[in-house]
């Protein structure tokens, strides 16, 4: 059975920084892709960044220069780390994992899926 974990999540003041972690257990080959996700209140799941399994990346405009996204092929563990975090990053942030070659930053491209971590930022 498939499982993603993340961890790292929580409420920090505008500027301030979290780094998420998620760990993909019950997989029998590293993903192709594994990504991060966020949905806040009333808004649609969007794509943060996206990592290929040889390291090629892709962030979302509002986060570029301030996120970035790493992973462990050997542990499949995926990072984001999340600097300078402003009140409009406050949302979800789910991870992702799957062959998502065609469209990365799309959700419907993973198979797999964590549960989630709240990050909330105040400002």
């Amino acid at each position: 059975q498939v499982q993603l974990v993340e961890s790292g999540g929580g409420s920090v003041q505008a500027g301030e920084s979290l780094r998420l972690s998620c760990a993909a257990s019950g997989l029998t080959f590293s993903p192709g892709y594994m990504g991060w996700f966020r949905q806040a209140p009333g808004k649609e799941r969007e794509g943060v960044a996206s990592i290929s399994i040889l390291g090629a990346t892709a962030y979302a405009d509002s986060v570029k220069g301030r996120f970035t996204i790493s992973r462990d092929n050997a542990k499949n563990t995926v990072y984001l780390q999340m600097n300078s975090l402003k009140p409009d990053d406050t949302a979800a942030y789910s991870c992702a994992a799957g062959q998502a070659w065609r469209a990365p930053m799309t959700p419907s491209s993973y198979n797999y899926w964590g549960q989630g971590t709240q990050v909330t930022v105040s400002s």
